[in-house]
């Protein structure tokens, strides 16, 4: 009896230790039937049935299932994609964080696409695993074929909140599409802050590409500014192409979020990005 209970009392002591191990942790793809950490006798697996409830584990390493909960698109409006009829998926991206101070999970789950629709569907839940574990959101964050977290995931803007960082892309023989969205968890609900497009370009006489960077700016409460960066750069090539190959040149398009306490949201300082997409357009 004194041993259970001092195994019993040692795992209490030890669950918060664990869970702080994984807050400190990046993106990761766990098996979908391996242990939660803290919780031994809840998998990956029972998280992402709280998603898709009749999800099951197929023969050829799938798991397989029909339609999501109900769930609203991270941007608004009813402009984006819808899961396949039916629902093949290998693993899920999962991410700890930190939110109003309390740690939280996220996981990331690219459902597909359905046949009609140009956008893939991937949910981005959130989940409580302080006791029993607990969905406390869920959102449509898929706006192109894939969907992925975009690297570093997450960004710290206090010392008790971080936001997060997704990506949805396709591409094709010479040319990629990416759309990032920015969202801040506020409340235990996702909040979109900004979608930044971007677009690379691969041909014979040069490359161009937009790479973004993110950085959190001062310690304004409750969340520090936002800095966005695209570094847009030209790379001529070696190859004897019939276009004339361009000189090589770069520069930074960068916008600014700060949260307003008025209007209870991050607001950008500049159109910029908006400016940049229409620009890319017209390049496609």
């Amino acid at each position: 009896m004194v041993s259970t209970l001092s195994r019993f009392m040692l795992a209490c002591l030890l669950l918060p230790c664990l869970w702080a191990a994984a807050l400190a942790q990046a993106v990761g793809f766990p098996e979908l039937s391996s242990a939660v950490p803290g919780h031994q006798d809840v998998t990956y697996f029972d998280l992402a049935k709280m998603i898709v409830p009749d999800l099951k584990a197929g023969d050829d390493g799938f798991y397989k299932g029909s339609a999501p909960i109900e769930m609203r698109d991270i941007l608004g409006g009813d402009d984006g994609g819808s899961p396949p009829e039916t629902i093949n998926l290998p693993n899920a991206a999962v991410l700890a964080i930190k939110a109003g101070g309390k740690g939280r999970l996220t996981m990331l789950l690219d459902l597909g696409q359905a046949q009609d629709s140009a956008e893939g569907f991937a949910v981005l839940a959130l989940f409580d695993l302080t006791g029993k574990p607990k969905l406390l959101d869920a959102v449509n964050v898929g706006t192109d074929r894939s969907t992925y977290f975009r690297d570093p995931g997450k960004l710290a803007i206090s010392p008790d909140d971080d936001a997060l960082i997704t990506m949805s892309t396709h591409f094709n023989s010479n040319q990629g599409y990416a759309g990032t969205i920015l969202i801040l968890v506020r409340n235990d609900r996702f909040e979109p802050i900004d979608q930044i497009n971007t677009f690379d370009e691969n041909v014979c006489a040069y490359k161009r590409t937009q790479d973004l960077s993110f950085q959190a700016l001062g310690a304004e409460k409750p969340y520090a500014a936002i800095k966005v960066t695209v570094t847009d750069a030209t790379e001529p090539s070696e190859e004897s192409c019939e276009e004339p190959a361009p000189k090589a040149v770069s520069h930074d398009i960068s916008v600014t979020y700060r949260w307003d306490a008025k209007a209870s949201r991050y607001v950008k300082d500049s159109d910029a990005f908006e400016k940049l997409s229409a620009e890319n357009a017209e390049r496609f």
